[in-house]
């Protein structure tokens, strides 16, 4: 790091940042949102960073669509969701664009909870979504927290993925493959 330093400074004289140079292993350092795979051929991937900012930023965007209609939040999402993956959409591990898709469909699920507030409407919503009435009174007053019950098998069954796609929600793993397809 000295002799880099002392090289950018007298040779080429340039200003370095000390607060943000360093040298270190390529998984450990973030560039522009992005950091690499510690594999053999290392890949491509969005920095957890980056990951946290965007997870931030749609509790928000969820925090004020709780009094709208499911549709009017998906189509709130929609432009940050897009916008965000045809940033990152040069990285090469997927696995982050899985995790966010779920983790989406799970809050959305968990909108929906909070939405029915009691479990009459609850254990109604879920019969009219296709599940047996013993399942669906028993999930709705199972007295646990709407975190739980979004991610619970009553809410997976009764809302799919195939849902939030009609609403139009975008698939990020989806709109990754789309992308990077040509």
């Amino acid at each position: 790091m000295a002799s880099i330093t002392r090289f950018l400074t007298e040779r080429l004289r340039l200003k370095v940042n000390a607060a943000k140079s360093a040298v270190d292993r390529p998984w450990v350092r973030t560039f522009l949102g992005f950091t690499m795979t510690a594999h053999k051929q290392p890949r491509l991937r969005v920095a957890v960073k980056s990951v946290k900012r965007l997870r931030s930023k749609l509790r928000t965007t969820l925090r004020q669509g709780r009094g709208r209609t499911l549709v009017s939040t998906v189509r709130t999402l929609t432009p940050i969701l897009r916008g965000w993956l045809q940033y990152f959409r040069l990285a090469e591990a997927k696995g982050v664009f899985e995790e966010l898709d779920g983790w989406m469909r799970r809050k959305l699920r968990c909108v929906l909870w909070r939405q029915w507030k009691r479990p009459r409407t609850r254990a109604k919503r879920l019969m009219q979504r296709g599940l047996d009435p013993e399942r669906a009174w028993r999930s709705a007053f199972n007295g646990r927290g709407p975190w739980w019950n979004a991610g619970a098998s009553h809410m997976n069954d009764a809302y799919r993925a195939a849902f939030f796609a009609q609403l139009g929600l975008p698939s990020l793993i989806g709109l990754h493959r789309h992308l990077n397809r040509a």
